[in-house]
């Protein structure tokens, strides 16, 4: 070795960045001991907190509901992704339109609505998972209509992020929310509905 060479090698010693020790002492999936129902309530809180309207029902109960939201928001014309139970909207006398073929955006966008299940949902957080299976459909239907009507069974509920990361399939597209659109500017004017529905409506089925 020369003595450029030595030189350089002692430089580079000296800067060398020692390594950091990062905890990983996370907390892991299945860590929780809350039962079914507080995790059902935590979740009822924090969707609240968003602003987000929550309307429990019982097994079975799901048609009633959902009938009951729809009317409120007096829809008429309601998206329905494939693999929606039929059930659901037995009695609603609405117009169902048809993810089939795939509706356009401004097609969407003339709905008063969509209905979807959903994968699961984070209690801690408030947030909802959709993968875009049965029920779900593809991400445009819960993005681009004003109002997401969205089922939550309560054994669906999970307690945080790595319990929700445990259960889903990397695989598969997701959506996370965590209550309606809303957005804010430099002098915190609350907007809503800029990057997806502005009014977001949660069945939470619980026994």
């Amino acid at each position: 070795m020369s003595a450029r060479e030595e030189v350089l090698a002692r430089i580079r010693r000296a800067q060398a960045v020692a390594d950091v020790v990062v905890p990983r002492a996370y907390r892991p999936a299945g860590a929780s001991t809350a039962s079914a129902a507080e995790l059902a309530t935590l979740l009822e809180d924090r969707l609240v907190e968003y602003k987000a309207t929550v309307t429990r029902c019982a097994p079975g109960g799901e048609a009633t509901a959902i009938k009951a939201v729809l009317a409120r928001h007096r829809v008429r014309r309601l998206v329905v992704p494939a693999g929606l139970p039929e059930e659901w909207l037995q009695g609603s006398g609405i117009e169902r339109v048809r993810d089939e073929p795939q509706l356009t955006p401004d097609q969407l966008d003339e709905t008063d609505g969509v209905v979807t299940a959903c994968a699961l949902a984070v209690a801690e957080t408030g947030t909802i998972v959709l993968d875009a299976g049965p029920g779900q459909g593809r991400r445009a239907l819960s993005l681009v209509p004003d109002l997401h009507v969205v089922v939550v069974r309560s054994d669906q509920v999970v307690a945080g992020l790595p319990d929700a990361l445990a259960g889903l399939e990397p695989t598969r597209p997701q959506t996370w929310i965590s209550g309606p659109s809303a957005t804010s500017d430099i002098e915190l004017d609350r907007v809503e509905g800029v990057h997806g529905p502005r009014r977001l409506e949660v069945v939470l089925v619980t026994a």
